[in-house]
């Protein structure tokens, strides 16, 4: 039992560190937060699908840290914000919407059509913590956008959100796919699947 308890942590800090190096390799950045980094988000997809949604849950939240910092280097404190939307910001756009990535194993049990649907479902799901925040926090940035009305604030968010977001889901999917497709990749989530039965 100690044995495996210590493999799954030495496998969820190879993931979370191969994740890290990853997201330091951007296709694209925009100015304000988001950008389209190569296939960042697998590792800890395939983790969770792997180990399970607890397993998956603390390696994605450990995830979340990592980019908040990445976020500090990126000049998050330089962008306006007040110290409430500062923490809302923290809230959706960091720790909601990369541990909600740890969801990735709800259907890890269902085979390929489940592993898939379980990496989208996650991806999606941290689209909408963005869309949110775009929604919640950003609108209330008016002198930075212009003169929006409520209407418009649902579509910039939509636009701006989906313009990193949609790649990064097209791109992981693809990823996916392909590495799920291994023979060898089934192989060993299955044999994991079982010991964490």
């Amino acid at each position: 039992m100690q044995k495996q308890k210590t493999q799954i942590m030495a496998e969820g800090a190879i993931m979370l560190a191969l994740a890290t190096i990853l997201s330091f390799i951007r296709v694209f950045k925009l100015p304000w937060g988001g950008s389209i980094t190569l296939l960042s988000m697998l590792p800890i997809t395939l983790f969770s699908i792997k180990r399970g949604l607890k397993a998956g849950f603390i390696v994605s939240f450990a995830f979340s840290l990592i980019q908040f910092f990445q976020g500090i280097i990126d000049g998050i404190f330089g962008w306006g914000l007040t110290p409430v939307m500062l923490i809302a910001c923290i809230l959706l756009d960091y720790l909601l919407a990369y541990s909600i990535l740890g969801i990735a194993g709800i259907f890890r049990k269902k085979g390929f059509p489940g592993q898939i649907a379980g990496i989208a479902l996650s991806i999606f799901l941290r689209f909408i913590m963005h869309f949110l925040s775009g929604i919640i926090i950003w609108k209330s940035v008016d002198t930075l956008w212009g003169n929006y009305t409520p209407d418009t604030f649902y579509l910039y968010s939509l636009l701006y959100n989906g313009a990193y977001m949609l790649p990064e889901l097209i791109f992981t999917m693809i990823g996916a796919v392909i590495l799920l497709k291994v023979p060898q990749t089934q192989k060993l989530l299955l044999e994991s699947n079982n010991e964490n039965n």
